[in-house]
């Protein structure tokens, strides 16, 4: 399905406590758009249909287009405020940008190759240790997800922060605070009582009663 990444808002002029919830209450979600050394404008978004842009995962990573009365802005969703217990946004918080302007952005990763990983034909299990990853690069080039190959990882291996394949000029920016915060991503393991080994020995002595 394709993803519309264009939002229609108003401005508002009415804000505080008791603004945000009538326009709540009103189906509305207050938001703001700021930086680009321009002044932060106040929003006024429609909930519903924000929310169905919301179930789209690249809808997060991507490069938005602001309609705000006769002018448009670029920008990406920069944070959120959920309802703790109602499904339900409290607030959105939006930041300008331009093609050639660095930003640091969280990416949601996607693996791949986990059926034919060596480590899981063994009978290791996979273990997902991150689900996205904050990354620096320009605007212009921010991915919509980053793919993690587990293709060759064996039963005990792990991928970390610095295995993942990154758009050129692309970094992490956990590693930019050194090798200590190298992280892993993705792990193979296998399940508990069993190893890699004691498998390799069933397989031999099985092989062993079919030959006698």
């Amino acid at each position: 399905m394709k993803v519309d990444f264009t939002l229609t808002a108003e401005r508002r002029t009415d804000v505080g406590k008791g603004a945000s919830r009538r326009l709540r209450r009103a189906g509305k979600i207050p938001a703001v758009i700021y930086g680009a050394s321009e002044d932060p404008i106040s929003l006024t978004l429609d909930h519903d249909s924000f929310m169905h842009r919301l179930e789209h995962e690249a809808f997060y990573s991507h490069i938005l287009t602001l309609s705000v009365d006769d002018k448009t802005y670029k920008a990406v969703l920069k944070d959120l405020q959920r309802h703790p217990a109602k499904s339900r946004m409290l607030h959105a918080d939006f930041l300008r940008v331009g093609e050639d302007d660095v930003i640091h952005m969280s990416v949601p990763l996607h693996f791949i190759g986990e059926d034919v990983a060596p480590g899981v034909k063994t009978g290791g299990l996979v273990s997902h240790l991150m689900s996205s990853v904050e990354i620096i690069c320009k605007a212009g080039e921010l991915p919509e997800y980053l793919e993690v190959d587990l293709s060759n990882l064996e039963a005990g291996d792990s991928l970390h922060l610095s295995d993942i394949k990154l758009p050129a000029g692309a970094v992490v920016a956990a590693l930019q605070h050194g090798e200590d915060h190298d992280l892993p991503v993705a792990s193979i393991h296998m399940p508990r009582g069993t190893s890699s080994d004691d498998e390799a020995e069933e397989n031999e002595a099985s092989e062993e009663e079919s030959a006698e």
